[in-house]
């Protein structure tokens, strides 16, 4: 079950990176930009969530999953500013 979490989690962060950047060619609204590096971010997370969890539980890859998580959000931040 936590598996089917993790991966949907990753496909609908996957899914917002897509359609925001194609909101982004289309109009040039540079919000869109840095929202997508933002949900690029969160995928590449999801993605290092599920490799922690179920694919080599014996390391610990919290550390890498919080750095990401953090340079996405201040990635955000900064485009909104």
């Amino acid at each position: 079950m936590a598996a089917t979490v993790y991966l949907l989690s990753a496909l609908t962060s996957l899914a917002c990176t897509v359609l925001l950047w194609r909101a982004h060619r289309a109009s040039g609204i540079r919000l869109l930009l840095w929202s997508c590096y933002f949900f690029g971010g969160l995928t590449l997370e999801n993605i290092f969530l599920i490799l922690d969890m179920l694919v080599f539980p014996q390391h610990d890859l919290k550390s890498t999953r919080i750095l990401i998580a953090l340079s996405s959000w201040t990635v955000l931040l900064l485009g909104l500013i």
